[in-house]
This record gives C-alpha cells, sequence and structure tokens, in this order.
C-alpha cells in the first residue's frame, strides 16, 4: 500500500493525490486506510518515510570499511548517484515536499534519526581521508553528503527542463558512467585528493 501511495503522492502532490484513487489500485477502502494510518497527512509521511528510509538503508549497508578513502567516497556518490536514477519517484516526492516548505515532513517523528547513520559512514571515511593525508581538515560529512546529494538529485529532477534548455539529457545511457564518475570526482576534488 505505501508503495501505491508513494506513486501517487509522487505523481500528483499532496494535494492532488487521492486517497479514493490509492484505495482502488491497492483493492482496499479509504474507510481502511483512514483506520490505519489515520489520514491522509498520516498516509503521506508514511510514504515520506518510507522513500527516505530506503535510500539511508543503502547508505547504511554499504561496506565501505575495507576500502581506502578515496574509493570509499566514490562508493558512496556511486550509490546515491545509483539509486536517485533509479528512483524517479523519490526525487518527486522529495520536490513536491520542498514545495510545501518540509511541513509534513517536520511532523514526522522517525525521519530527523535517519540521516544520522549516513553521516556516521561518511565522517568514518572522512576522518580515515584526513589521517591518510588524503583529505582536507575544513571539510565535514554534511557537507559532503550536501555535494553529493545535489548532483545527483539535480540530474534527475531537472532532467527535462535542462533537455529543453541544452538539448542534453543528462540520463542518457551513453553518459551515464561520465556523469557517475564525475560526481566522485567532484568530491574528491573538493575534498583535496587526486581523482
Amino acid at each position: 500500500m505505501l508503495d501505491v501511495a508513494l506513486a501517487e503522492f509522487a505523481d500528483k502532490g499532496y494535494a492532488g493525490a487521492r486517497v479514493d484513487e490509492i484505495a482502488a489500485r491497492t483493492s482496499t477502502t479509504k474507510r481502511m486506510i483512514y483506520y490505519y494510518f489515520g489520514g491522509k497527512e498520516q498516509l503521506y509521511i508514511a510514504a515520506l518515510e518510507r522513500a527516505y528510509a530506503a535510500i539511508r538503508g543503502i547508505e547504511q549497508r554499504l561496506d565501505v570499511a575495507h576500502l581506502d578513502p578515496v574509493q570509499a567516497i566514490r562508493r558512496v556518490a556511486e550509490s546515491t548517484f545509483d539509486h536517485h536514477e533509479s528512483h524517479p519517484a523519490f526525487i518527486r516526492l522529495v520536490s513536491i515536499e520542498n514545495i510545501d516548505h518540509g511541513r509534513h515532513l517536520a511532523k514526522s517523528a522517525e525521519l530527523p534519526g535517519l540521516g544520522t547513520p549516513a553521516l556516521e559512514v561518511l565522517t568514518g571515511i572522512l576522518e580515515r581521508g584526513r589521517d591518510a593525508g588524503l583529505f582536507r581538515a575544513d571539510v565535514d560529512a554534511l557537507d559532503v553528503h550536501m555535494a553529493i546529494s545535489s548532483f545527483c538529485f539535480f540530474r534527475t529532477a531537472n532532467r527535462h527542463t535542462f533537455q529543453a534548455i541544452f538539448d542534453r539529457d543528462m540520463l542518457a545511457p551513453d553518459r551515464r558512467e561520465h556523469y557517475r564518475r564525475m560526481i566522485g570526482d567532484l568530491v574528491l576534488s573538493y575534498l583535496g585528493a587526486r581523482p
């Protein structure tokens, strides 16, 4: 049910999504959805939590402790790149929530703690990189997370407008590896490492 709700909210936004449509697509009733979730807003928040939990789960499961810091940063960047490319509904949902000034996200008790493990992974990589003399000391994990997320999010979210303006499809298969490597190179350059 949450997958269907996520798709509906991502397609039509919070205001445009209809619980009746979600109920019909899941062979249940609006009344049952309200009984289980409490209302449309609670269903929307649950869909947001599910979407964020998916990317945070991927970040948590990344096995980067055995990699050198440069490879580890690349792995984190590539995993975000892969996730955002393959989950356009997540991108749309986050965009919609930003248009709504994050007002629904702010009501979630679960979401504030979801980012901590991702930042812990990045903090560990940055510390190892600093200790090895590879990374500059004045960068924190949130800055790196923001840089990676920005590039990966922009590439998917702005695909259509970028193509209309510059006639380049940023999701074109023949440029995929170029962009995937580019995000690692950009972050590593920012960290002071040789890409």
